[in-house]
């Protein structure tokens, strides 16, 4: 990817996260990267082209942090853990513009633009790993419903937490999902 490419990905991912994908225009993008309309053109045919582009950065990006976890964790439970503390990691952005995969989703699905399931592929990720390690604690069966559940949960502290603001709310639910870990029952080998 060449560097102008990578800058226009870039500053499509944030205004796409901050502004919205509809409301942010090929020339909103082209002003923040300092280029021309016409050089815009030369890298992307369309919005849509660009708009696939961000979301195979933002798999991208989620693949290499969920490797990082996988690196510099062995217990299961920390990386679990790694996961619902990105809700404190980025407070402030998700209190300003939600959950960057949560928000793209849900404005791609009422658009019922045709990008929307890659980019719900991204949650998917996120689900698989959190399967792996309910699985790695022992918890079988009940690995992907408690997988499917903690991401839900983590939706909803970032939609609630854009809505009022709350940082204690946030670090309150972490809590109570370090809790939840601990004394679930089907999680035998929890620390």
């Amino acid at each position: 990817m060449t560097a102008t490419r990578e800058r226009i990905v870039e500053s499509a991912d944030t205004l796409f996260y901050e502004t919205g994908f509809e409301a942010t225009s090929f020339a909103d993008i082209a002003a923040t990267v300092g280029i021309s309309r016409g050089n815009f053109y030369h890298h992307f045919k369309s919005k849509d082209d660009l708009l696939c582009a961000v979301i195979d950065l933002r798999k991208e990006r989620t693949r290499a942090m969920l490797d990082e976890w996988e690196k510099t964790n062995e217990d299961p439970f920390d990386r679990i853990l790694c996961f619902a503390n990105i809700l404190m990691t980025n407070r402030a952005k998700i209190m300003a513009f939600g959950c960057p995969v949560g928000t793209l989703c849900a404005e791609l699905s009422k658009l019922e633009h045709a990008a929307r399931a890659q980019a719900s592929e991204i949650f998917g990720l996120f689900r698989d790993w959190l399967e792996h390690q309910f699985r790695a604690l022992g918890a079988r069966d009940a690995a992907l419903p408690l997988a499917v559940r903690i991401l839900a949960w983590s939706q909803g502290v970032a939609m609630m937490a854009t809505a009022f603001g709350d940082e204690a709310f946030i670090r309150e639910e972490i809590s109570s999902i370090r809790t939840w870990l601990k004394e679930h029952p089907d999680i035998p080998s929890t620390a």
